[in-house]
C-alpha cells in the first residue's frame, strides 16, 4: 500500500492546486505499479505554518514562496 506524503508551507497552494496534486501524484503511482494499486494509494499533504519550515537556516513563509514562484528572491 504505497503512501506519498506532500509537505507544504500553509497557504501556499489553493484548494484547487492540491486537488490537483493528489491526482497527479496518483496517477505517477498508477502508472509505476498498476492500476489495480489505485484503491490503496495514498497521498497525503501536511500543511506547515509560515517559519516553521527552512532552506540554509532561513526560515520560510507563504509570501516567500509566492515571491520564488514570480521568479524574485525570497
Amino acid at each position: 500500500m504505497p503512501l506519498v506524503t506532500i509537505d507544504v508551507i500553509k497557504n501556499v497552494f489553493t484548494p484547487q492546486q492540491k486537488e490537483q496534486l493528489i491526482e497527479k501524484v496518483t496517477a505517477a503511482m498508477i502508472e509505476v505499479e498498476g492500476e489495480s494499486m489505485r484503491p490503496v494509494t495514498w497521498v497525503r499533504i501536511n500543511e506547515f505554518e509560515g517559519g516553521d519550515w527552512a532552506i540554509g537556516g532561513k526560515r520560510l513563509a507563504a509570501a516567500d514562496v509566492h515571491a520564488m514562484a514570480k521568479g524574485k528572491a525570497a
